[in-house]
């Protein structure tokens, strides 16, 4: 199943604590066939759900995530690991979790335990495998923490159906774990990811989800998500786009709602009739519910592939309904109404995220990242291909890897000094949806923008590539491995991400020197003991 996915979770109260405690979950990741459009697939799930169960929190929570892979299909991967995306991981940049950079995958039939802390964080989150391209066969989540004592809110997610519709057995992943060739057709991973390295076109969804529902072309009328609301009142909606690949352009006929958070932090609120939402960024909005009791369509038409190539998919499928208290059980009626796009450089930060606090000075340390595709479908960053190493970067780090020379040469590395202020220029090339590991950052420079601004520009931690010379800068005090990389996950695997290893020395000793817990040592030797197979 392809799909695009949007998601909004249930309404939810949440007691508060002044003082964080320590919460403890389980997730089993399985193999389970699940249909959310209508076609029965095999996937790789949390907990046996799609999306996987979302994880509610209070402000200064510690977390254990008792992580057991349970994962068995022999025409899948059966080896995984978990990213915690938005969370800063101060001084557990080992619980962080890609693959290769952070630690190596958790073995099939063991358990893994995720400790961090949220210090302090507040907002959207999520979680998802950071194994390949395992996340758009269905591990993925999301990570609720209000930021006052009673909440009241309505999570939502968005997707696309990115667990494609592979017709037949031979079409699902290889489980073997290969480095990717330089001649695609060496390369061994799923189905549609050998097609996408063969042909260089990107697996199009089949269709697009508003929390786990949608329909795609010819197929059965699943029912739409519903989400309730009451007249005259207003409703925070907590929005993520856990989308494999396409952007979804999120509106409500007939509404106009307030944009008061970006990836986690709160911004001034600014009134907006629809929104791009990309791949892994969340916001959250606050809908006045003052339209006349009646059904209206929510709207999430993804963009990302042309239908042409795969004609299962129509983006004007991904439909859920707002329904009034006292509204008929019907689908509306309802028409789209073009209206004000939200744009990023009208948002800004509120008075307590310290907008601005990075300053209007030269950087201490600048990277320009030019991005091209000599060699489709493979990407270039300033010359170089992403390639996982065979030993984590975090784990080079610990044994005292400090200059370039001294890592492993198959990955392109960064190495960032201490408590610098760090700008990255990223010239435009398409609609990337570039992640940051372990930071927010400023984006001074908007796609397309012509003036900096260093006084109050947005801070999220997933910024598109969108034209012009996107610039973003943050401040290297979180010692670490931290992955920079299209969250496209096809172009991730092909090459488009470098890796900062960021403040080398301070890694080792001192007050931010990282926690290791032991099984997190013995992850590497357990998984380079399975055979090809089960990795």
């Amino acid at each position: 199943m392809v799909a695009s996915y949007l998601w909004l979770a249930a309404l939810s109260l949440l007691p508060s604590a002044a003082f964080g405690a320590q919460k403890v979950f389980n997730l089993d990741i399985v193999n389970a066939q699940l249909a959310p459009d209508g076609f029965v697939r095999d996937t790789v799930v949390p907990n046996g759900t799609f999306p996987g169960p979302t994880f509610f929190l209070n402000k200064n929570d510690s977390v254990v995530i008792h992580t057991h892979n349970k994962l068995t299909s022999p025409d899948m991967r059966r080896s995984t690991s978990i990213h915690w995306h938005g969370f800063f991981q101060a001084r557990t940049s080992g619980m962080d979790g890609p693959s290769f950079v952070n630690q190596c995958p958790i073995a099939p039939e063991t358990t893994f335990d995720y400790v961090f802390d949220t210090a302090g964080q507040t907002g959207n989150y999520w979680y998802h495998s950071h194994l390949s391209t395992q996340y758009c066969d269905g591990l993925r989540g999301a990570f609720v923490i209000p930021t006052t004592r009673w909440v009241i809110s309505t999570t939502w997610t968005m997707a696309s159906i990115d667990a494609f519709h592979w017709r037949n057995p031979a079409d699902l992943g290889k489980t073997q774990r290969v480095q990717l060739s330089r001649s695609a057709n060496d390369v061994l991973a799923p189905a549609g990811q050998n097609s996408f390295f063969k042909t260089g076109i990107v697996p199009v969804q089949d269709s697009g989800l508003i929390n786990g529902k949608g329909r795609y072309v010819g197929g059965p009328l699943v029912p739409y998500a519903v989400i309730t609301v009451k007249q005259g009142l207003r409703y925070r909606f907590r929005v993520f786009s856990i989308a494999c690949r396409p952007f979804m352009t999120l509106s409500f006929d007939n509404h106009t709602f307030d944009v008061i958070e970006l990836d986690g932090v709160e911004h001034d609120p600014v009134a907006f009739q629809n929104a791009d939402v990309y791949a892994a960024q969340r916001i959250s909005i606050v809908l006045n519910a003052n339209q006349s009791v009646d059904n209206y369509w929510i709207r999430a038409p993804p963009t990302g592939g042309s239908p042409a190539n795969n004609p299962n998919f129509n983006p004007n499928l991904t439909l859920a309904i707002l329904r009034y208290e006292g509204a008929p059980e019907v689908e509306p009626t309802t028409v789209d109404t073009p209206g004000l796009k939200m744009d990023d450089g009208l948002m800004h930060p509120i008075a307590s995220e310290g907008p601005g606090k990075l300053g209007s000075g030269p950087p201490d340390f600048a990277v320009t990242l030019n991005i091209a595709q000599p060699n489709p479908p493979f990407f270039d960053i300033n010359g170089i291909s992403y390639l996982s190493p065979s030993l984590p970067v975090l784990l080079q780090l610990l044994s005292g890897a400090s200059k370039p020379a001294d890592f492993l040469p198959s990955e392109q590395l960064i190495l960032l000094p201490s408590n610098k202020i760090i700008q990255i220029s990223i010239p435009g090339t398409g609609a990337h949806p570039f992640h940051l590991h372990g930071h927010n950052f400023d984006v001074i420079l908007q796609p397309n923008a012509v003036t900096p601004n260093f006084v109050n520009p947005a801070r999220r931690d997933v910024q598109p590539i969108n034209g012009g010379n996107t610039t973003f800068r943050f401040f290297s005090g979180n010692p670490g491995a931290w992955f920079l990389h299209c969250h496209i996950d096809w172009h991730l695997e092909a090459g488009l991400a470098v890796v900062f290893g960021e403040s080398p020395a301070a890694n080792i000793a001192g007050p931010q020197s990282q926690i290791q817990q032991p099984d997190w040592k013995a992850l590497c030797p357990t998984y380079d003991a399975l055979a090809p197979e089960l990795q």
